[in-house]
């Protein structure tokens, strides 16, 4: 991989320098950077490998990952699938947007069960109310063997998660899944070595370089629409280790717990059972985004209580074969 495609300009994007030539030329921005280095990305792990996948979780990053292929490969098909890898324990509006939006799109949906997986033993249940996230490792990695795929491309990115900032672009996984930090390929000047052996896969993250702001920013821009919880929304809430969690079939207020009628939105969707909201009055794009550049902790870091509470850390997970 030698080149980087130059970013598409639109008309409304036109920035000028009074006196100085060629001061009526468009400069792109930021955001035309990363979109452009992104859709760079996309397109080489879609040129080297063989069976790729995009996975969509329905969250924010993945509907960024939606119209970052657009835009990559439209009018064609997607040269891959999409797939959810479902906890089974999800927020019932990122289901019905996952679903609609794939059915939008005219694209293949596969989804990894994690409920399956318990089913045929191959994780163990953690109860009515136990959070099935880790257990997504062991799901996701059955269905890359089950489909044969060699690179998995997801929405992570390295501002979440310290481990994650470990984390090159294209991340490998051995025939195990598993990922070593300490064995990792150099990306100089933006050159990718694809390449990978039977049986082992690639992660690939095309959103690496951008931050949520910028995530927030392309949302606005690309007028991309999300599941309603990631607005302000009225929600009966019961407050646990410092979180704030929606009641649910699989959340309820337990001895001496109260539950209480809040404003509230959610910074990252996943299993129902470790995902916080947070109290917030921002109903649009423009308010979430005021939010977002005051906020000096990241989503993961205040909503997620897999990051918060377990002894686990990230990067143990990583090791794995998490996301």
């Amino acid at each position: 991989m030698t080149t980087i495609l130059e970013p598409e300009v639109r008309e409304d994007e036109v920035a000028t320098v009074a006196g100085q030539p060629g001061a009526d030329r468009a400069r792109p921005d930021h955001l035309d950077l990363l979109e452009s280095h992104a859709i760079f990305v996309m397109r080489e792990v879609a040129a080297e490998c063989e069976r790729p996948v995009l996975l969509f979780s329905g969250g924010k990053d993945s509907a960024v990952l939606l119209r970052l292929a657009e835009k990559a490969f439209r009018p064609g098909r997607f040269p891959f699938p999409i797939m959810h890898v479902d906890t089974g324990h999800n927020f019932p509006e990122v289901i019905d947007y996952r679903d609609r939006r794939a059915a939008e799109l005219g694209e293949e949906l596969l989804v990894a069960s994690v409920q399956d997986s318990i089913d045929r033993g191959r994780v163990a249940d953690p109860g009515p109310e136990g959070t099935r996230n880790r257990l997504q490792s062991v799901t996701l990695l059955d269905a890359i063997a089950e489909h044969g795929f060699d690179a998995c491309i997801g929405g992570a990115r390295r501002d979440e998660d310290k481990a994650r900032a470990k984390e090159r672009i294209l991340s490998f996984r051995d025939a195990f899944g598993q990922w070593d930090p300490r064995n990792q390929r150099p990306e100089l000047w933006h050159l990718y070595q694809g390449r990978v052996r039977t049986g082992e896969h690639l992660r690939a993250f095309p959103l690496s370089d951008w931050t949520e702001l910028d995530v927030w920013q392309y949302i606005e821009r690309e007028a991309i629409e999300l599941p309603s919880i990631y607005y302000s929304h009225r929600r009966p809430v019961v407050e646990r280790g410092g979180m704030l969690l929606a009641l649910s079939d699989w959340v309820t207020a337990g001895p001496g717990e109260t539950v209480e009628e809040a404003v509230v939105r959610f910074r990252t969707v996943g299993d129902a059972t470790c995902t916080g909201a947070v109290r917030s009055g921002a109903s649009t794009i423009a308010e979430v985004i005021a939010e977002v550049a005051s906020s000096r902790v990241s989503e993961r870091g205040a909503t997620r209580a897999d990051d918060r509470f377990s002894e686990t850390s990230m990067e143990d997970r990583k090791r794995e074969g998490y996301f």
